[in-house]
């Protein structure tokens, strides 16, 4: 059986809903886990069990800062080593990331991984289009960013998901291979002209001013990381392409920028224009 972890979140759910669509022996885990599904907390040790699992989606739980992210997935590692969890995909970050503000957390459990002696699939994840989209502000004359003109190598959420569960339904092709699943680079401009609206560059420090004093409900680490993703794109190190996300797919990726415009027009005021 396959189980995929974070099944109540976008990516986990949207995975198993993928592996289910295949015929895959598939189920979820989750913190608040909804009927059919196993209750996973990674922050309580009791609940992990994984029994009768084959095949662990081991979708990052990322939300939260380094040291609690890389400890939650060392205890779900642990738990697949003795409960004999025979293969582990993790969900991690597209390579360029490196430098951005939660890629410790991804990069220290690639190495959990590798070190657990189970037999591995790493998935680098590229940044969502619906992220990308969704960080559009909305002003009263278009859209403002702090991306500028850089481009972004954005992915539909749903490609990730269907790459995940090509790779959990036949885990033995793509054991020891990492994946860097980046699609076409898109930019804010492009997204501006999709909505028949300007889009105008705010600097780095305006747009940390905004996540710090406009932005309720965010969590500590948070403007951090939002401000690394926006400098990343901006100077050009999140726009490089790679030929793995259609290789796995069998097929041409979604556009993006479809993608990402539908989640810039959701957010769009009601009152504006």
């Amino acid at each position: 059986m396959i189980l995929v972890t974070g099944a109540s979140g976008n990516l986990g759910s949207a995975t198993l809903a993928a592996l289910r669509t295949r015929g895959a022996a598939a189920t979820g885990g989750s913190r608040t886990p909804r009927e059919g599904m196993r209750r996973l907390d990674f922050d309580d040790h009791v609940s992990l069990d994984l029994s009768e699992v084959s095949t662990l989606v081991l979708i990052s739980a990322g939300y939260a800062e380094d040291d609690q992210v890389v400890g939650r997935h060392a205890a779900v590692l642990d738990a697949a080593v003795r409960d004999g969890v025979r293969h582990v995909v993790y969900t991690s970050l597209t390579t360029a990331g490196d430098h951005l503000g939660f890629a410790l957390a991804h990069r220290a459990t690639e190495r959990l991984v590798r070190a657990s002696g189970l037999p591995w699939t790493i998935l680098r994840n590229g940044l969502y289009a619906e992220l990308f989209g969704g960080l559009l502000m909305w002003a009263e004359d278009g859209v403002e960013s702090a991306f500028g003109d850089g481009a972004l190598a954005a992915v539909a959420r749903e490609d990730l998901a269907d790459s995940a569960a090509i790779v959990a339904a036949d885990p033995a092709g793509h054991g020891g291979r990492v994946y860097d699943l980046v699609g076409t680079p898109i930019t804010a401009g492009q997204v501006a002209d999709r909505l028949g609206v300007p889009h105008r560059t705010i600097g780095l420090g305006e747009y940390r001013r905004r996540l710090l004093d406009e932005t309720p409900g965010l969590l500590p680490f948070q403007p951090p990381m939002l401000a690394s993703i926006a400098t990343g794109i901006r100077h050009g190190f999140l726009d490089g392409t790679a030929p793995d996300l259609a290789g796995l797919l069998g097929r041409p990726a979604r556009d993006p920028l479809a993608t990402a415009v539908a989640a810039a027009s959701a957010t769009r005021p009601e009152a504006s224009f």
